[in-house]
């Protein structure tokens, strides 16, 4: 399935907010490596053509946050935290799908960042919204149908 809950298929609801996100920590690895760059090897960031530094951090930051997440869906946090979020994730949406959609946010902010502070809005209300609103992660799917 390709959209559906996040048990059973490629892309959920939750897959935006991995974009919105991946805007936001696309951002924030090219400031850093910019400056670690410019830091440590006097080199300008802004003239290196390839991204693969920022891919490599980017990558490493969403695998780290799925990872937690695998684990607070097993019960790691208690069986509030494993309610909410509804069930363990299916295995192409936590390794391909949403790590991909943090990758494009990551390439959105790099080609437009005036987007990214609207993006870090829209990811912030997303989150207020659906932890402290909603009473579960795929709630809203469940609404869509």
């Amino acid at each position: 399935m390709i959209w559906g809950l996040k048990t059973v298929a490629l892309i959920d609801i939750w897959t935006l907010e991995h974009f919105l996100s991946g805007v936001s920590i696309g951002m924030l690895v090219i400031s850093i490596n910019s400056k670690l760059l410019l830091k440590h090897f006097n080199v300008n960031g802004e003239k290196i053509k390839t991204s693969h530094f920022d891919i490599v951090a980017v990558l490493f930051l969403a695998y780290l946050w799925e990872a937690l997440e695998h684990y607070l869906e097993t019960g790691l946090a208690g069986a509030t935290v494993e309610y909410w979020l509804q069930g363990v994730e299916f295995w192409a949406n936590r390794l391909v799908c949403d790590p991909l959609a943090t990758i494009i946010g990551y390439y959105l902010a790099k080609t437009y960042p005036i987007l990214v502070n609207p993006a870090r809005v829209m990811s912030l209300l997303w989150l207020i919204i659906h932890i402290f609103v909603f009473p579960h992660s795929m709630y809203l799917h469940e609404l869509m149908k």
